[in-house]
């Protein structure tokens, strides 16, 4: 009888736990997520695509593509979602591959994300140096010449980042295309070149944005300062934007959000993960520790899963929740 009775419970546990996962919503649906090449997105990418996992979706490893291929696959269902959409600093790109009817963009991922222009603290004591546009002056500007060419050597952006375009509208709008040059390829190797520099006491002139290991780095109040500019300028969507602070302070970038974008139709059909996507919410100190043990070298794959599964793990209450309540939007 006791036999029984012990198979009989078994048997209820294993039907209850299979109705279970019959009723996943993403039971059989393969989710495809795409990122940029910057390997720091895998972090926020695989947070998302692990929350998905627990609502029974198969979730591929992320593409890494350039952001506008990543906006068009979206758009044309060739990928599902991406984690790291900038806004406003993606908004051209966005509209260009057909915008809010081809995309599901509710909620707001991570805040805070600022960017722009920065030289050594050293530096910008030495010569008073406290807006961009004091590079125009041929003297300040050879400071920061590092091929002899006497022009201002920028560390810029990568072309397809979308900053790229902002960076090269701001040197035509603040009159310094004589006498500073944007430096733009593999962003990460122009970085450790610019970090090279600074530790042997020499000027240096470079773009960056948060969150990214560069700040950890180079501290901004220790090391290097944020430069100001003359007034707001930017291009295209972002062309009214007010980039001015309430303290009156101007950086020349809007404080970006960032956000999940997925394939509109795709979202209508799965209304657990779009629910999913519009309530998690990751704060930028977190990105920008992960971001920091990856440039000390633990940026393997296995390493940032690790960081995936400790994040969860430290907020597990948080991570269920957000799960709960994308069940609960599918019924």
């Amino acid at each position: 009888m006791r036999h029984r009775v012990i198979f009989a419970t078994a048997f209820a546990t294993l039907v209850s736990t299979s109705t279970f996962a019959a009723d996943l919503p993403g039971k059989g649906i393969t989710v495809l997520p795409v990122q940029s090449t910057i390997t720091e997105e895998t972090f926020q990418t695989l947070l998302v695509s692990r929350a998905l996992e627990k609502l029974g979706y198969t979730v591929s490893k992320p593409s890494e593509v350039d952001y506008n291929v990543g906006y068009t696959s979206i758009a044309s269902g060739d990928a599902t979602f991406t984690a790291v959409n900038w806004q406003p600093l993606h908004d051209d790109m966005y509209a260009a591959a057909g915008g809010d009817k081809k995309f599901y963009r509710e909620g707001v991922f991570v805040t805070g994300a600022a960017q722009g222009y920065l030289i050594d603290k050293k530096t910008a004591g030495q010569y008073k140096i406290k807006s961009i546009d004091q590079l125009k002056d041929p003297k300040i500007a050879k400071l920061f010449d590092t091929n002899g060419d006497g022009k201002a050597d920028l560390t810029g952006c990568t072309p397809g980042w979308g900053c790229e375009a902002v960076i090269n509208h701001q040197i035509g709008a603040y009159d310094l295309s004589k006498t500073v040059e944007h430096n733009q390829g593999n962003y990460a190797a122009m970085m450790a070149d610019t970090i090279t520099r600074f530790k042997e006491g020499k000027p240096v002139l470079y773009y960056t944005w948060t969150p990214y290991w560069v700040s950890d780095v180079l501290k901004p109040g220790r090391d290097v300062v944020w430069l100001q500019v003359p007034f707001s300028s930017m291009p295209g969507e972002q062309k009214n934007i007010d980039t001015k602070l309430p303290n009156g302070a101007n950086y020349g970038f809007p404080v970006n959000t960032m956000h999940i974008v997925a394939n509109k139709a795709w979202a209508e059909k799965n209304p657990a993960a779009a629910k999913l996507f519009a309530v998690m919410k990751l704060p930028i100190a977190d990105i920008n520790a992960q971001n920091a043990m990856m440039h000390e070298g633990k940026a393997s794959e296995a390493d940032i899963q690790g960081h995936v599964d400790g994040w969860i793990n430290a907020h597990q209450q948080q991570f269920d929740g957000w799960v709960k309540e994308a069940l609960a939007a599918q019924k």
